[in-house]
Order: structure tokens, then C-alpha cells, then sequence
């Protein structure tokens, strides 16, 4: 192997695995799931449970997720706990190495369910000191490597960590999509019993037929459909590329925009003409995350990559619009690194909610059409579920 750029950081002795960024910085550690490398952003989490289902949300394509929980992987992985059929962050650096599995639950420990998947996992990294790197010089770039003989070409891996173009600029939406449109089964999980089963009640023509919901999936978790049918709408879902004449075909009462990954304005070339079409109808909308960023930019807002980004189960989030709930605070979870430029609001959005640890914008409203959404994930999955009233507002506008 060629001598590596940096002497600072020799590699030491037991070491399967590497983090190299950007900047030329390395961080050694223990690899374990899959062998290989990948390249990607590095970001923090600082949830506490649910890295399966933080590990599956389509919002991390692109993305190597640093837990600040030391303790990962000890309740093992489960086919419940997963937000997508497959895993899409690429990687995840942890404190401790995974232990054996301890909940009644488990099925298979995270390393046999990382290797399954073909993700990469580093433990033995100070996940604090890369926790401040981050949170004083933004989201880099890097490459998160795994070879159980030990041998990395340093060179290599800092030339991929700079070749990478970066989040800013780049569709993921395409990527995370489902193919073809579908009615989604399915409700809530409950202790002893699973998964709700159904597709939220009689079908469309009967008297009794719930709400109809089209949901447009650019990247989306499965349990925002959950909740949707838990507040009483029934979903369909279409790809991220469905036309304007194919969402109607299927006779929706709302609209829902889902999250997803990478930068809105990429995602916008071909979603925001639709949904512009889609708030001309006059039919409830309903955007979260990626979809509150491309219904601003539907009605001429910006918005802009941030410098760290949002991602945990702890964010307070406060009600500013005017109304009787004016002032409330509920603990959301949050995964963007891209936000709403509130100066860009035009007259006819106004700002809803704001997040409590740095100002940003959380959430507009339309004063023109029943459209709404929040930046943060009102479905958990995992955090607080103090924000399931978001779907029951959605699900009560519709007309059927």
C-alpha cells in the first residue's frame, strides 16, 4: 500500500475498519456487517431507539449516520422495525461495538442484519469528537470502509471522499421511489398483535367508503401511510414522477407529499409543476419533510442546504400562527438537511411553525387553498408521537 497522506493518523493494531473525510481526516475503528465502501455525507443522529427504522428511512440515501446513543444494536434487528423494504443509509458509526441481541423481540443481531443488507458498520469511534466536527464544520464528505484483513489504500478512499459531488444539487428522489402506483394495507403496530391489517376500509362507490388519499412517495416511510389510515383515509401511492392526469385517474379527495432524500430544487424540476397543477384543483394537500420544501418551492419560496442539518427524536418545535394553538410546543423528530427560507414566503404562505433549538422554519400553511405541511416527521418512527394530530387535521378537511 502507498505511503497514506496522513502520518497523524496511523492505523492501529486490530483495526478492520475506517472513516476517512474529506479534509484528509481518519477515524480507525472495528468494522462489522458488510465488507466494502461507500461514499457518502456524514451526519449525527441523536435518537436513542429505532436505528433499524433510522437506518431504513429513505431520507438517509446518500447519508453515513453517526449514533450519538453509544449503545446500538442491543435489542437486535426485527422485520417489524423497518421504515422501507431495504435499508438506504449507507453506513452508521457507533461508540461500542453491537452486542448480542437482549429484547423478546429480536430476530437477528444488527451485524448479521447490516451484512444481509450490504451496509457498512465502524464501532469503536469517538462518535463525540465526530459528533463537534460536525456541528462546528457542517456535514462533510467522506468514506466509511470495512476489510476484515485490515487493509485500506488511504490514498484511494481520501480521493473518493473528494470526488463526491455532495447532497447539494442531487435528485435522490428517483432513486428511493417506488416503480408503479399501489393501495397501501396496513395499519399501526400494537404490542401481542403486530401490524394492523386492511387497507383502511370499504372500497370507493360504498356509502361508507372512507377519504381517499393519493400519496406521492419521494422517499417515503412506511409509517406515514400507517398513520394516514390510522386517522381514518384510506392510500394510494404513486412514484415520485407521476403525472398530473395520473394522480387524478385515481379520484383522490387529498394530496400527500411524502419525505425523501437529497436537495428539493433537484426534486423540484419535475415535482413542483405538479403540485402547482395539484393546489389549483382546490383539494386538501398535506407535505412533510421533503414535501413541506417542495410545496414552498410550488409557491415561489426558496430554500437552501443547511449547514449540519436536523436529525433526532428531541426537537422542540413551537406553533406561531395565530389560533388556538397558538404558542403549543410538541418534541418532534426531524431528519433534513435542507430547509425553507422563510424570507422567501410569499404573501399568501404564512409561517405555522418554527424549530426551538436554532429559529429555522417547521411549517406553513397556505391562506389560499387548504395546503399545509411541517418540516419535521409527525409519524415518528421512531420519537414522540405528540404530533399525530397533523394527520387527524389532514383526514377531517377531506370531502368525499
Amino acid at each position: 500500500m502507498a505511503e497514506p497522506e496522513f502520518p497523524h493518523a496511523p492505523m492501529p493494531d486490530g483495526a478492520t475498519g475506517v472513516l476517512v473525510l474529506a479534509n484528509g481526516e481518519v477515524a480507525w475503528g472495528r468494522g462489522f456487517g458488510a465488507e466494502g465502501v461507500a461514499v457518502g455525507e456524514v451526519c449525527f443522529h441523536t435518537a436513542m431507539t429505532g436505528y433499524q427504522e433510522i437506518m431504513t428511512d429513505p431520507s438517509f440515501a446518500g447519508q453515513i449516520i453517526t449514533f450519538t446513543f453509544p449503545h446500538i444494536g442491543n435489542v437486535g434487528a426485527n422485520p417489524d422495525d423497518v421504515e422501507a423494504d431495504n435499508p438506504h443509509a449507507l453506513g452508521m458509526i457507533v461508540r461500542e461495538d453491537p452486542t448480542a441481541p437482549s429484547n423478546f423481540r429480536a430476530m437477528e443481531n444488527l451485524s448479521g442484519w447490516m451484512q444481509r443488507h450490504t451496509r457498512i458498520g465502524l464501532a469503536g469511534v469517538d462518535t463525540r469528537a465526530l459528533t463537534r466536527r460536525i456541528r462546528s464544520g457542517g456535514a462533510p464528505n467522506g468514506v466509511i470502509a470495512h476489510s476484515a484483513s485490515g487493509a485500506f489504500d488511504l490514498d484511494a478512499l481520501l480521493k473518493m471522499a473528494r470526488g463526491w459531488p455532495g447532497l447539494e444539487g442531487m435528485d435522490l428522489a428517483r432513486e428511493v421511489t417506488r416503480e408503479t402506483h399501489g393501495r397501501w394495507a396496513g395499519g399501526i403496530w400494537r404490542l401481542g398483535f403486530g401490524y394492523d391489517v386492511g387497507d383502511g376500509g370499504a372500497d370507493a362507490g360504498q356509502s361508507d367508503a372512507p377519504p381517499h388519499v393519493v400519496a406521492i412517495d419521494y422517499g417515503s416511510k412506511f409509517n406515514i401511510f400507517r398513520n394516514i389510515v390510522q386517522a381514518g383515509a384510506k392510500v394510494s401511492v404513486v412514484p415520485a414522477n407521476a403525472t398530473f392526469d395520473e394522480i387524478m385517474a385515481l379520484n383522490p379527495d387529498g394530496i400527500f407529499l411524502s419525505n425523501g432524500p437529497g436537495d428539493p430544487a433537484a426534486t423540484g424540476d419535475y415535482a413542483v409543476p405538479v403540485i402547482r397543477q395539484l393546489l389549483e384543483t382546490g383539494k386538501p394537500l398535506f407535505g412533510i419533510c421533503l414535501g413541506h420544501q417542495l410545496l414552498a418551492l410550488a409557491v415561489g419560496a426558496r430554500t437552501t442546504k443547511m449547514f449540519q442539518g436536523h436529525r433526532g427524536a428531541n426537537h422542540p418545535v413551537k406553533r406561531v400562527a395565530a389560533g388556538p394553538d397558538f404558542g403549543r410546543v410538541e418534541i418532534t423528530s426531524m431528519n433534513h438537511g435542507f430547509a425553507v427560507e422563510r424570507d422567501s414566503l410569499p404573501a399568501n404562505a404564512r409561517e405555522t411553525h418554527v424549530s426551538l433549538f436554532d429559529g429555522s422554519n417547521a411549517g406553513i400553511e397556505l391562506t389560499d387553498r387548504p395546503a399545509f405541511s411541517v418540516q419535521y416527521h409527525p409519524e415518528a418512527s421512531p420519537g414522540p408521537q405528540d404530533s399525530f394530530y397533523l394527520f387527524e387535521r389532514f383526514v377531517s378537511s377531506l370531502q368525499i
